[in-house]
């Protein structure tokens, strides 16, 4: 919880003067009894009229002291607890949005989303509890107990036995609930995982009728779940009847041993009202202290898995002093001799590129082809560095990337990935997504390049037409061609295109490739791609190999050298197009 604590630092304040009121609303609750022994020894008894209205006038004076107290006590513990909770769920955030991709691994989708909700809720739920509990029932049980004995010592041991019988079933329902709390939150990642695939995948689990398949799969995380919950809960579900046995059990023995003392005349028939009421206060601030047990545990297991977010470094490390690139940056991408195997490779045999070679130039466009696991994709995320190389180095304009601010790195580079994928929206806010400033003009130059204009057109609202959530309204191919553009907007020196042509047919995709060339034709530009007939006519290809490469030139330069490159376009061009090619 100590990285919790560092951020309620801001709300001292509001923590300081919720904790006073606390006091406040626990004296006054202190002081009532006596007040009400008071009453029945010096009026009821007595006959003193004067004496009730006095002291009952008082009674309602402190019981809206009280209230008042603790309304803005809560107010002041909600105020600290959302924001606690808002603040916890930035720094998060914002944390994430840095992982590598190794950090994005290792913790998963599925289990980020669980602590950026799930678990931040259950410690802003145990804050705005605890800030409450932990002063005003201590106060209320102590002071209870030093009132109570007070009023008459010969009773004390029916309180100190109540409370040693609470404190032992606190103390084994503790220990019993404890190690479940770990394994819910465990569960619950598991849950979303399970469900966040169904979802995704909903036309796939169609297509191959898995229905019932996919409905076990989710009901067995949903059973573990739910089986886990019900125990805690029927622990938990023990506690309050045991409690309110006890309370009833104590009110019974306090008034019984109070008439036997009272008829004895040893005590005043009002002292055993306020040691009841003392006695109900003492136990009933036992109750409210055992909800931590309740809530506590859960908390500390989620603040461990926050604490575990916000202190994961990241794989990448960032020079200090970061290199500017020059004003005159050109767009070459040059790989020396560059290893990489992912961070969780265990030797030297998972390399999975080995000693790359090869410069991309402005103005003209690389390929890049090979077979599937080839490191081709792997290529673009060390340019944008989303891992660091194992060996060697890449250079832009000479410059490692190793030594570029990343956000500096990022701004000259438009990226197009595998899997085209849009945000929730309309079509202008995803094409003007990497750069707010994107005149009208660039807007419709990237439209016109990616081959988007005519469907655009086509629909009523045109640039304001809605974009659901991932793109699902649109097609493959429409998905495909707005990621290109999105990336044309940026106005880059460097474009990524990861296998982005993939979805188009091969009039669209000559169509774009032309129009590429033509208004983009000062960029480096760096394709993946699976089709020999989309990079045909690129300047160089690159042909990769289990990560090697094992062949560097044109088309017609790798169909005479390259037996890997030629086997390629044997698969997929018609006999007669290899020979002439």
């Amino acid at each position: 919880m100590s990285k919790v604590f560092e951020f309620m630092k801001p709300y001292k304040f509001f923590i300081i003067c919720s904790f006073a009121l606390l006091v406040v609303d626990a004296a006054c609750a202190l002081i009532l009894p006596n007040f009400m022994a008071d009453i029945v020894n010096d009026g009821v008894i007595a006959g003193n009229i004067s004496v009730i209205w006095r002291n009952g006038f008082f009674m309602v004076l402190i019981t809206f002291l009280g209230a008042a107290a603790a309304l803005t006590s809560s107010f002041f513990a909600a105020k600290t607890a959302t924001g606690t909770a808002n603040d916890l769920r930035a720094a998060v955030f914002k944390k994430v949005l840095r992982f590598s991709s190794a950090e994005m691994n290792k913790f998963s989708t599925s289990s980020l989303i669980t602590r950026t909700t799930n678990d931040i809720t259950q410690i802003q739920s145990t804050l705005m509890a605890s800030i409450r509990l932990l002063i005003y029932s201590p106060i209320l049980g102590i002071g209870g107990i030093i009132r109570a004995l007070n009023r008459d010592v010969s009773m004390s041991w029916i309180v100190a036995l109540a409370t040693l019988v609470m404190m032992g079933i606190m103390a084994v329902m503790f220990t019993i609930a404890l190690p479940k709390f770990k394994q819910i939150q465990d569960l619950i990642d598991r849950l979303n995982l399970v469900a966040r695939e169904n979802l995704n995948g909903i036309l796939i689990v169609r297509a191959f009728s898995t229905q019932k398949f996919e409905k076990k799969r989710f009901a067995k995380a949903n059973k573990d779940l739910a089986d886990t919950n019900l125990f805690v809960d029927q622990i938990f579900a023990l506690f309050v009847p045991s409690i309110m046995l006890i309370l009833n059990v104590t009110t019974a023995v306090i008034v019984w041993v109070g008439a036997r003392q009272a008829s004895a005349f040893r005590i005043d028939i009002g002292d055993i009202f306020a040691f009841l009421q003392y006695g109900v206060l003492i136990i009933v601030s036992f109750l409210m202290l055992s909800m931590m047990f309740f809530l506590l545990p859960r908390a500390v297991v989620s603040a461990g898995r926050i604490k575990e977010v916000l202190e994961t470094e990241s794989s990448l490390q960032y020079n200090n002093s970061p290199v500017s690139l020059p004003e005159d940056f050109k767009g070459s991408v040059e790989f020396k001799n560059v290893t990489f195997r992912y961070p969780d490779a265990l030797d030297s045999d998972d390399d999975v590129l080995i000693d790359l070679n090869f410069t991309a130039k402005p103005g003209e466009t690389t390929a890049i082809i090979g077979a599937t696991g080839s490191g081709k994709t792997t290529i673009f995320k060390l340019i944008l560095r989303f891992y660091d190389v194992t060996g060697g180095g890449i250079y832009l304009d000479g410059i490692d990337v190793r030594d570029v601010h990343k956000e500096k790195l990022h701004d000259k580079i438009g990226y197009v990935p595998q899997k085209a994928l849009l945000f929730t929206g309309d079509i202008r806010s995803n094409l003007i997504y990497a750069d707010k400033e994107a005149t009208e003009e660039r807007i419709k130059e990237a439209v016109e390049i990616s081959q988007s204009a005519s469907f655009i057109a086509e629909k009523p609202d045109g640039f304001e037409s809605n974009v659901a959530q991932g793109g699902s309204n649109f097609s493959g191919g429409q998905r495909q061609r707005l990621s290109i553009a999105r990336a044309l907007v940026k106005n880059s020196p460097i474009y990524l295109f990861d296998d982005s042509f993939s979805a188009l047919d091969l009039k669209t995709d000559a169509l774009l490739r032309t129009a590429l060339k033509s208004k983009k034709s000062k960029s480096t530009m760096i394709i993946i791609a699976q089709r020999v007939s989309s990079i045909m006519d690129a300047d160089q290809i690159v042909v990769l190999d289990h990560g090697k490469v094992v062949g560097l030139g044109k088309h017609f330069e790798l169909m005479n050298s390259c037996e890997v490159y030629r086997e390629i376009a044997a698969s997929q061009l018609s006999e007669e197009g290899v020979k002439k090619s």
